[in-house]
């Protein structure tokens, strides 16, 4: 008797991609493969790739690269965002036997067993922006690598077309996953023993009924709780997020990503705000709750940016009292009206900027941090985390707070995967210390 393949998958990028990645996974279940770690001999690997910046792009490169040398006569099947985007490029690397576009996704396991089968030339297998019309998926998934947080995806695409984003390009039109098919797979997660589920899609807020959907999710039976991956400020407003308070399961968290604290560069990313209505939108969120986790992305070094832009981006880290900030340098994406753009900042500029962001970011987390101490919150207990405090501490387990604290507490497995009610007692490496309440 032959023994089965093996399949290993390598993500990069974002939630969207981690959730297809579980999805393709389950697919080549089904199909009779085992899955493997990618860090072990395969006989195909999956590489699911990003292209939001010239940096994911050479990860990208460089995984398919080792892959290959890991195995030569492996399988190497590329997809995802830089597939849909730089087909020809993919195409000529070394190794490569097949590629599929970001729609393709539900087609691979079968893309690929039918060229182990024969023994075929590299395929390609890429749709035009013009033909990404329809919504494609490949049935519900019922697991995912984290045992207690599952992404939930409820839609594709993006029309915003900011200046320096090609993801409109490499994902295509917006389009809405059907809203029974999102409630099932939430609850076959829910009896599987996720405790909070994470909708997310290329741009959340343009669902076509997210309200309608989260009041669907409430009425769900089970101890678990929703959280929003993403709400963009080029979609929502003040009065919409006000909309969302009456929704107990949903956590008080919020990723808005302001991109720049700089009303011209902004309107030069075609963001589609000003810096008063984003701050709007905080004021509200916090009107609700003084202490509602507010995390955000913000682009260092786009072209054109002063001094004076770039100090607007520090002071609106503050403003704001972000939970978490993801700050990056500005990078040039081909086809993007960015790209064209005049004034391009000096690399060593912008790796300056982004350093003083992120120390600006890492100081307002730890203010947030300090609001909480005293306050008593629910945590989902993930994993053993070591000892992220110093070597002479006591192992640590490790979750997130509903409004997105990284929370540390003393390793007990039996509180793993359990919504535990704790207590903020103190800083504690990047996040907080927690007292767990027993009863």
């Amino acid at each position: 008797m032959s023994q089965p393949r093996k399949a290993a998958f390598h993500t990069l990028g974002c939630k969207v991609n981690m959730y297809e990645t579980e999805s393709m996974r389950e697919d080549f279940l089904r199909a009779g493969f085992d899955i493997v770690s990618e860090n072990e001999a395969a006989d195909v690997y999956i590489i699911n790739t990003c292209t939001v910046t010239a940096v994911a792009d050479r990860k990208s490169r460089q995984f398919i690269r080792r892959m290959k040398q890991k195995n030569p006569d492996a399988v190497i099947c590329v997809t995802g965002c830089y597939v849909q985007t730089r087909p020809d490029e993919v195409s000529g690397i070394e190794g490569v036997d097949i590629i599929a576009g970001t729609n393709e996704k539900e087609n691979i396991v079968k893309y690929v067993s039918d060229f182990m089968d024969r023994g075929a030339e590299p395929e390609v297998h890429v749709l035009s922006y013009d033909e990404l019309s329809d919504y494609h998926g490949s049935g519900l998934i019922t697991s995912m690598e984290s045992r207690t947080r599952a992404f939930l995806k409820i839609e594709e695409g993006c029309d915003r077309f900011c200046t320096y984003c090609v993801i409109p390009y490499a994902r295509g039109p917006v389009r809405s996953r059907p809203m029974d098919e999102i409630v099932e797979e939430a609850r076959h997660l829910v009896s599987g023993g996720f405790r909070e589920l994470i909708l997310t899609g290329i741009n959340t807020a343009l669902y076509e009924d997210l309200e309608g959907l989260l009041g669907r999710l409430e009425d769900l039976d089970g101890d678990f709780r929703v959280r929003l991956s993403s709400l963009e400020p080029t979609v929502i407003n003040k009065d919409y997020v006000k909309r969302l308070f009456r929704f107990d399961r949903l956590c008080h968290h919020l990723h808005l990503s302001l991109q720049s604290g700089s009303d011209d560069i902004l309107s030069a990313m075609r963001r589609r705000y000003d810096m008063k209505e984003y701050m709007e939108i905080v004021d509200e969120l916090r009107a609700f709750d003084p202490l509602y986790g507010i995390s955000t992305d913000i682009i260092a070094g786009f072209p054109g940016e002063t001094e004076e832009d770039h100090s607007r981006s520090i002071a609106a880290i503050g403003d704001a009292c972000f939970v978490r900030t993801h700050a990056f340098g500005y990078s040039i994406r081909p086809g993007t009206v960015a790209a064209s753009m005049k004034d391009q900042i000096p690399a060593p500029v912008k790796k300056q900027r982004v350093k003083d962001l992120i120390a600006a970011g890492e100081k307002t987390a730890a203010d947030f941090v300090r609001k909480n101490i005293g306050t008593e919150a629910v945590v989902i207990f993930e994993e053993n985390a070591g000892t992220p405090g110093g070597t002479g501490d006591d192992p640590m387990m490790t979750g997130y707070t509903g409004n997105y604290i990284r929370a540390y507490a003393p390793y007990d497995e039996d509180m793993l995967g359990r919504l535990c009610r704790v207590r903020i007692t103190d800083l504690y490496a990047d996040g907080a210390f927690c007292e767990v309440l027993k009863g």
